[in-house]
């Protein structure tokens, strides 16, 4: 339940916390008062889009400050469960918008996404749309309708997941088939590259050029390893030779001071060091003359590298990775699932879904005709006593089923006696698909009052007047008793019937600013009777007020 939003520079309101029943709520306000100001608040609480000019001129942010009683909701204790928070009996959401139109959202203080006020203001909130009854004009519309007025949401739910596994082993079996007509040939293809390039796996081709460099040079290389040695240990001033006589005298000083000491053992281990670089490059300067077949191998090794790389349209460093990619794709289509067998598992999938299909097929024609004789019922209360509905069932064609099962499902409505039933586009005119609408829209809250507690209805009484809006409020009212409803509303007849009335009004300063108040009493009347009577009040008006407000009292 919905307890207070507070709204702090948000559009034409600078600051204001407005309080609500746990019942029917209205708002009512003139023209361009700013009433659907508190929707645009309650919206953003719950995941709605954030726009910079909702920020009120001359102010960098807006704030919108939401508190709701969730302490026996089960379902947002679950979504707190599910997202790991913590849960409390009170729920306290806040949306700050820029005037750059960025906001940030907190849930009980804590930062949260826009995804995550979506999700939770899916189960907080259901705001029924001043459009509605455009909606009944979409045939898929009247079905997701049926289902939810119908309780269905089960059966619907196996077919959908029935739908979706037979469409998968489809595509499936058409990848396999199509894959299986080229297989041969496109195996014969991986085969055929996979053998030019065996060669080139198991070896490392960065040694090989780099092995190919040094036999291609080792003339040359032999030729400096003796140079080196001469340096080192064969000319008179060699660096053996002084070395040995630095030796010699940190060795004869060594017990008269550390630093000799400890020079003595260094230049130790670099003679010795100097010694195995002396016969490594000996061994090196004596080994054999390079293998002209060891440079033949590993010139074809590295053109060979070099040929398939510019053939692939690849690098050589890549060779490896894409022989890899090809032995893995010749490994998928050697091992592909039989087709047959797969074709099997498709019917097989079709037949679960056509079971699961003609269940959900045989539950809507059950509450079609209850459903549409309470229709009539409260359409009858709606100044529409000769209203006839019926649910036609029309079979698809086998290459149209899809997740909403194997009928088209049509409304035919006739609103006069003698008149065959139509579609609703063809014979309902604006004010009857309204309270169409209307009555569609009571059902289906009243379905749904568990999962979506507050209701929102966005002027869905409009184009209903005199005593058919005392009959929308009556109905409103009676639905407030069980779940909490908030209604912006023209008719003084629907805001009679509320539990709690929010006027909004305009005033005109150095800017324009919409205040918002709960009225009862004299101003509940003043404003009920400006709704019926126009701007000018009289006793007559007056009185009607009154007595709408005691005509509610004895409901």
């Amino acid at each position: 339940m919905l307890t207070s939003l507070t709204l702090q520079n948000f559009a034409l309101i600078d600051e204001y916390t407005v309080n609500f029943d746990d019942g029917f709520n209205v708002i009512t306000g003139e023209t361009g008062a700013g009433k659907s100001l508190i929707l645009d608040a309650l919206s953003l609480c719950v995941g709605g889009r954030a726009d910079a000019g909702m920020v009120r001129m001359g102010h960098d942010e807006a704030s919108i400050f939401g508190e709701f009683d969730v302490a026996n909701d089960t379902s947002v204790q679950a979504w707190f469960a599910e997202h790991d928070r913590e849960f409390e009996d009170t729920l306290l959401i806040r949306r700050k918008i820029s005037v750059n139109g960025r906001s940030k959202s907190w849930i009980n203080g804590m930062p949260a996404s826009i995804g995550e006020l979506k999700s939770l203001g899916a189960i907080l909130v259901n705001i029924h749309s001043q459009h509605a009854g455009l909606e009944l004009l979409k045939p898929q519309f009247v079905v997701d309708w049926l289902d939810e007025v119908g309780e269905l949401s089960c059966q619907k739910q196996a077919v959908a997941h029935a739908y979706h596994a037979w469409q998968n082993l489809k595509k499936q079996a058409l990848d396999i088939k199509e894959k299986s007509a080229q297989r041969a040939d496109r195996m014969a293809l991986l085969s055929a590259r996979l053998g030019e390039i065996e060669p080139l796996l198991g070896v490392d081709l960065v040694q090989i050029e780099q092995e190919y460099d040094e036999l291609s040079n080792l003339e040359n290389l032999m030729q400096s390893a003796v140079q080196a040695v001469g340096h080192l240990d064969n000319e008179e001033m060699s660096v053996t030779t002084l070395l040995g006589r630095s030796l010699k005298i940190c060795d004869n000083l060594s017990d008269k001071s550390r630093v000799f000491a400890e020079c003595s053992e260094l230049l130790t281990n670099a003679s010795e060091q100097i010694d195995d670089a002396v016969a490594r490059l000996m061994d090196y300067a004596e080994q054999s003359l390079p293998d002209e077949e060891r440079l033949d191998e590993l010139n074809n090794l590295m053109g060979l590298a070099h040929r398939l790389a510019k053939k692939h349209q690849t690098t050589v460093d890549e060779l490896t990775v894409q022989a890899g990619n090809w032995q893995a794709e010749f490994d998928e289509l050697d091992n592909l699932p039989d087709a047959k067998a797969l074709d099997k598992e498709v019917e097989e999938a079709y037949q679960g879904y056509l079971g699961h299909a003609h269940i959900l097929k045989q539950a809507r024609e059950a509450v079609a005709s209850p459903i549409c004789q309470k229709l009539q019922h409260q359409l009858t209360e709606l100044a529409l006593p000769n209203a006839t509905l019926q649910f036609v069932f029309e079979p698809k064609a086998t290459e149209d089923y899809n997740v909403h099962g194997i009928d088209d499902i049509h409304l035919l409505f006739s609103a006069n006696v003698g008149m065959p039933m139509q579609p609703l586009h063809k014979v309902a005119s604006g004010g009857e698909l309204s309270r169409m609408a209307l009555v569609m829209q009571v059902m289906s809250a009243g379905m749904g009052s568990q999962t979506n507690p507050i209701l929102v209805f966005d002027e869905v009484d409009v184009g209903i007047s005199g005593g058919t809006a005392q009959v929308v409020g009556k109905l409103l009212r009676t639905l407030g008793n069980a779940c909490q409803l908030i209604a912006i509303t023209h008719q003084a007849q629907v805001a009679a019937a509320g539990h709690r009335h929010i006027l909004v009004a305009k005033e005109h300063g150095e800017k324009t600013t919409s205040t918002l108040q709960v009225i009862t009493g004299d101003a509940q009347i003043h404003e009920l009777a400006r709704m019926s009577g126009g701007v000018q009040i009289t006793k007559a008006t007056l009185d009607h007020a009154k007595q709408l407000l005691d005509d509610v009292a004895t409901w």
